[in-house]
Parts: structure tokens; sequence; C-alpha cells
């Protein structure tokens, strides 16, 4: 393995209220658990990058704050190269409530997130090559994604975007897979939200000339690349916090990426990753060591 997963993406804190039931709007519940751990998308997906196995470089921005200091401490601790702007202001916060059922709500506070800058990206970039695989989501913001993708494309590294939080009309040029939630996929395509995920997710390949993976929950996962999408089951789990597991597929879809690996046999070595993250607590917490996957992928 020659190249590296670099991921430009969002660090955050996460602060995790566990709940019974949700609560509706307007209405107070009572958390039976708190809990902070690291956290952001970015942050999430290059741990699990690296717990794959892949060499990890992660760029983002941090401010000069306790919380900075948690998602240092973290991310070395697994052996991440750090490219992290020190910002003036806070850094990036997740507020969650997670059900006792697994099923959760995110509110995100961007913080530093938002002040990573083009000249960052840029020098991230300056030395990619067609070995390397750059690994992005929507936590930053979407100018700086879109830059990356075009330096990334240039250098003929592989650009593997995670639509989420989705936006409609979102710019794809450079993009070789995209990966997205089946509400996300049809956000990003414009669909009214009965429209078949699946469908759309060809009909997406077809029109830019990538490939989409398009996450399932518990159904596992599907992928296309302008034909009949290819499904890939999820084994069957009890899931106890669902909040890692997509950031977890990602990650380990981009390592095995890296590895050279078939794009099927990608993505069934991201569904189980995904699988095991929702049967712990927390997202970098929960996502698991390549060793303890029962899949032989």
């Amino acid at each position: 393995m020659s190249g590296t997963v670099v991921v430009i993406g969002s660090l955050n804190v996460d602060e995790v209220a566990s709940v019974d039931v949700l609560p509706r709007p307007g209405e107070t519940v009572t958390a039976t658990g708190y809990a902070t751990h690291p956290g952001g998308k970015g942050a999430n997906q290059a741990v699990a990058a690296a717990r794959a196995g892949a060499p990890v470089r992660m760029v983002g921005a941090v401010g000069a704050d306790d919380a900075a200091d948690l998602l240092r401490g973290s991310m070395s601790s697994d052996g991440i190269d750090l490219d992290l702007r020190t910002a003036d202001g806070d850094t990036g916060r997740a507020l969650i409530l997670v059900q006792s059922d697994g099923e959760n709500v995110i509110t995100v506070v961007p913080g530093t997130n938002h002040m990573l800058t083009v000249e960052d990206v840029t020098a991230a970039c300056a030395n990619l090559t067609a070995d390397d695989v750059v690994l992005m989501q929507l936590e930053i913001p979407l100018e700086l994604v879109a830059h990356a993708a075009r330096l990334a494309d240039e250098a003929g590294a592989t650009v593997v975007l995670n639509a989420a939080p989705a936006l409609p009309s979102l710019p794809l040029d450079g993009v070789d897979v995209l990966v997205v939630n089946e509400h996300e996929c049809l956000r990003v395509a414009g669909r009214a939200e009965d429209a078949d995920p699946l469908t759309t997710a060809g009909d997406l390949a077809a029109e830019h000339g990538l490939t989409v993976v398009v996450t399932l929950g518990a159904r596992g996962a599907a992928h296309t690349t302008g034909g009949a999408p290819v499904e890939t089951p999820s084994p069957a789990v009890t899931a106890v916090d669902t909040t890692g597991a997509g950031d977890s597929f990602v990650g380990y879809l981009a390592a095995a990426l890296l590895e050279g690996s078939s794009l099927g046999e990608a993505v069934t070595l991201a569904v189980h990753a995904g699988s095991s993250a929702v049967t712990r607590q927390g997202a970098q917490p929960a996502i698991p060591y390549r060793d303890s996957l029962t899949t032989g992928a």
C-alpha cells in the first residue's frame, strides 16, 4: 500500500445524551446518561480508515481549546498524521440525542470547521498522486470541497465524497465515488421524497460518470455505476447506537479502495464495519478495528 487516505473535513467534540424516547417538537425529556467523545464526520472517517489499516492524513481546523486537545490526542493514538489549522474560535461541536433503540438526532455547531481556508486545502493537495484517496464530507465549506476535488482529480487521486449533510444541486466535478444514504441520495438528485433511492442512484451515476454507493441502514448498502444497483446485505446485529455507523462505513470503504479492492469487496468490508459500529455507544469509540470484524474481506 503506497498511497494515503487524505481526509479533508470536520473535527467536532460530540456531546451525547441518552434518552428513552427522542423528544417531539416542544417536548422536554430527561436524559438517562451523558458522555463526551471525539467526533466530526471528517475525524470519524479518518479514524475508521486508520483502524481499517490505511495510512491516513487528517486536514482540518480546530480552536485553541481543550476540545482541540481531545481531538488531537484521540487521532494521534490511531496513528493519524495531523495537518490541522489552529484557528481563532471554538472547535466544532455536535449535540446528539440517542434513543434507547439506537436512533438519534444530531445538531452540528461548525465552529472552526468553517475557518479552514483555500490555502490550507491547496497546500494539503500539493503532493497528491494517483495512489492516494481523498475523502471528504460536507461539514466544511462547499467551495473548499469543490476546490479539493479539482486538485485531486488533476493529480489522478481517487476522490470519495460523503454527501452529508446533503445539499441539492451538489457539484460533483472530480468526484469518483459518491456515498449517500437513501434520503441524501434523493436530496442530492433533487428528487421527491417518495422517489426510489436506488433508481435515483443509478441515474446520478450515469449522469455524472461516477460510482454511487447508497447505505441502506440495517439492510446493508448498494452500489451502481449507472446500471442496476448491486445490493450487499448487512449481518444481523442488535443496534445500541447508530451514530458512528455511517462514518465507519465510509472510512472503511476508502481504506479498501486505497488497497486496490474491487468496489464489491470494498462495500462488503464497509457494511461489516458499519454493522459492528452500531453495537457500541458513541461515534469514534464504536469504530471497529479490522481484526475484530467477522468478514473475510
